[in-house]
Formats: structure tokens, sequence, C-alpha cells
């Protein structure tokens, strides 16, 4: 166990593990990180488990109580998370695919003289907050009260809904008022503000392009973010803004937005095109699972 120890959950109830999560766990440890691998599935496949060793300096086979923040928990318990050495530990999950690229530039970017708690990206909706997919603490913010609290009164509570509010929300909430500095690698403000300007414009009707479905779609969230923004309305950065933080150098994109698009995201359908334009091509695993996972739609 180094000094820098990456968090990552899992849930699968067959138990088995994706490619997509074997990338992005390999990723991890490339970065130099400790990794600590911890399922809500209650088991584990004799092949999933063989193939995860390699790559974790631990392993945590738990039942999903308490869902990722009950995992997170026993994840720092079992370890005796922080050491005296330990200088880092990030809060990951399975909810992402990616990474796109290696990820030593998005985690060269956490600077901890810069801030204490960071997190891939912030969101404003319910209240302000780091979303949890992505989490970083540093020595700062891990030898503090209120992080040794937090995770102290964290509860193995059956609502999602509960996890999300007291403890997505409740967690960068604790970190603020202790007086600890929370940041995001990329700020909602930026993203907000890089819509392509064409999609904004009024298409001339007797321009052939006009009656493109996708141009078309493409214009109408264009026009929902500038409104949201306008109107002051929080957005969710994972779905609405996948484009922008593509093009910003992000390097996942939302398991949930391709599968199920839940919020009905307008203009997902050239998100292949627009991974290729920022990162040269679509991993392999990512199509592998969307053809396993997908029903009724077409990604």
């Amino acid at each position: 166990m180094g000094p820098k120890v990456a968090i990552f959950v899992h849930f699968d109830a067959q138990g088995s593990v994706g490619p997509h999560v074997l990338h992005y766990v390999r990723a991890l440890r490339d970065t130099g990180l400790s990794v600590v691998f911890v399922t809500n599935a209650g088991k584990l496949r004799p092949d999933a488990l063989a193939a995860l060793q390699p790559l974790c300096a631990g392993i945590v086979v738990r039942r999903n109580i308490g869902y990722d923040f009950g995992a997170m928990r026993e994840g720092l318990e079992c370890l005796g998370l922080p050491r005296a050495d330990t200088e880092m530990v990030i809060l990951a999950n399975d909810s992402i695919y990616g990474p796109l690229k290696p990820l030593t530039e998005m985690v060269q970017k956490i600077d901890f003289n810069v801030a204490d708690f960071w997190g891939a990206t912030e969101s404003w909706q319910t209240r302000y907050h780091l979303q949890s997919f992505f989490l970083a603490a540093g020595r700062q913010t891990l030898t503090s009260k209120a992080w040794r609290q937090f995770w102290e009164d964290v509860r193995p509570v059956r609502s999602k809904v509960w996890v999300v509010n007291q403890y997505e929300v409740g967690l960068t909430q604790k970190m603020v008022r202790a007086g600890l500095r929370c940041a995001p690698i990329w700020p909602y403000c930026d993203l907000v503000k890089d819509v392509d300007a064409y999609a904004l414009m009024d298409i001339p009707k007797d321009r052939p392009e006009s009656k493109e479905p996708m141009i078309t779609m493409r214009g109408i969230h264009a026009h929902r973010i500038r409104h949201s923004a306008a109107t002051q309305k929080p957005l969710n950065p994972t779905s609405d803004l996948w484009r922008q933080l593509l093009r910003a150098g992000f390097p996942f994109i939302k398991r949930e937005l391709l599968r199920d698009n839940p919020s009905q995201v307008a203009d997902i359908n050239d998100w292949r095109d627009v991974v290729r334009r920022n990162f040269g091509g679509v991993p392999d695993v990512i199509e592998r699972d969307l053809q396993k996972a997908m029903r009724n739609r077409a990604p």
C-alpha cells in the first residue's frame, strides 16, 4: 500500500467485472496509485478475481448495503486509511466509461496547494457539491475532524435518493463548512460557456441542413444549456454538458448517459464522433459493454 491510494467501488449482480472496469482499474494503477477494489456484489467470479489480483493492492467483497458510500467507508476502514504515510485518497466508481486517454494528466491537475478536496466535476443541483464518481482528498482533508466525522456517520440506508442528498451532497458541504478548500478539475462555469455558437444560430428554412434532425437536436440542447445559464438553473455536468466536458479533455463519459439517457439529453447521438475528434477513437471495451447492456435504444 503506497502513499497514494484509489478506492474503487464496483457492482455487478453476477459478480462479473467487465472489460471496461478492468480498463479503468488498470489506468488508475498505471498512474502509480495503489488500487483497493471494493465490490458491492457480495461475490466475485473466479475469473474476475484472477483478473483483478495483479492490478489491486486489496480486494474487498461486501453486500450492497449503503450503496457507494457504504463501500467507500468499508474500504477506508479495512485498510486503516489514512495511514501515517498516506498523501492522497481517490474515491472512484464504475459509473463511467474510460479513461479515453492515460490518467496521468488528470491526476497531475490535482494540486493540494490550491485546494484540499478535489472532484472531477462540480454540481449546483440540490446544493453545491463535487460529484462523487471521482473525488480526491489530500492530507489536510484526510486528517481533519470533519472527514473523520463524516465517515463515522455514514449508515447502511436503503434509499438511494437519501444517499445522494445526505452523502454525495453532504460530504462536500461538510468539508466546506470545516473551512477546507474544495475545487473541481473541470469548473461548471467554464463548461456552460463552451457552447457551439453555430448550434445557437437560427438556420434559415430554405437551407437543406435546417431539416437535418441531428443538427436540430444539437441546437435544441445548446439553447437549453444557455437558457439554464441565463435563468440560473443548474445542470448535471456529466449528462447535460457531456460534449463540453469531452472538448475540455475530460477523459470519461457517463455509462448511464449512453446506456439509458434517463434525463433525455437531446444531442447525444454523435457521441462517437466527439470522442474520435478529441481522443482519436472509441475504446472497444465501451462498444462491447453497450452491446451487452443496451435495451430498446441504439447507441
